[in-house]
């Protein structure tokens, strides 16, 4: 599970506080188009699981568009 407290906190470009793995989650699904489960479910919090069946060139693509979301982050 990555540790997402770095993020906690954060704004995103429209103006979204990340407050928790679950609102991170979301921003995921709308800005990166990447699918993730938030830690909370799991009683982890905060951090994320990615969980994937798929080719590792798409993962490689769905892991630079989490990187480039997380860096948008301000």
């Amino acid at each position: 599970y990555p540790d997402a407290s770095g993020v906690i906190g954060k704004v995103t470009p429209k103006g979204v506080t990340i407050d928790s793995d679950e609102t991170l989650i979301g921003y995921f699904l709308d800005e990166a188009k990447v699918a993730a489960v938030h830690g909370a479910a799991f009683g982890l919090s905060p951090a994320f699981r990615i969980s994937y069946a798929t080719s590792e060139e798409v993962l490689k693509k769905a892991c630079t568009r989490i990187q480039e979301a997380c860096a948008a982050l301000k």
